[in-house]
């Protein structure tokens, strides 16, 4: 047995010696093997959950018209603003986010319909579903002031602000 397991971990995740690969992972499974890992993967649902709902509030089309995991897609087109807009303007402001295609998107890849985004790294601030929900409105109003550049400023201060009342060491 030992050459199939060598074949399914050899090349494609251990090529070479990268142990610091190996460490990570090794870090990573042990966190994933908590029982505080169980709680975190929860909310990190439940802020996708809290972050879709108020999109949806807030006139967004989200496909598949909700999650049950980590992620959405935003169809954009509903604000008039393609997904590589969206992504450039959440950009601007300190969202990070990734341009997405949608479902028959009539537009390129590279300038697709929809953003993605994910509640992970939130979630490991810190941010509950309430915060969910204020970066959610905060995306919106990213979103409607795309092409004003002082706008866009201050809503960079908001996510400033709301990201040091969740700072990632304490």
């Amino acid at each position: 047995m030992a050459k199939e397991i060598d074949k399914g971990v050899f090349p494609g995740m251990q090529g070479g010696p990268h142990d610091h690969v190996n460490a990570g992972k090794a870090v990573a499974f042990l966190e994933a093997l908590q029982p505080e890992f169980q709680t975190y993967a929860k909310n990190v649902i439940k802020n996708a959950q809290a972050l879709c709902a108020e999109m949806q509030k807030l006139g967004y089309k989200v496909i598949s018209d909700g999650t049950d995991n980590h992620l959405i897609v935003v169809d954009m087109t509903s604000k008039g603003v393609s997904g590589k807009e969206a992504e450039v303007a959440m950009e601007k402001v300190g969202i990070s986010c990734s341009r997405s295609t949608i479902p028959f998107d009539p537009r390129k890849p590279m300038d697709p319909s929809g953003v993605r985004l994910g509640t992970a790294a939130i979630t490991t601030r810190g941010f509950d579903e309430e915060d969910s929900r204020e970066v959610a409105r905060i995306i919106d109003r990213c979103v409607k002031a795309k092409d004003d550049d002082a706008a866009l400023a201050k809503i960079r201060e908001e996510i400033v602000a709301l990201c040091k009342k969740h700072p990632l060491y304490k």
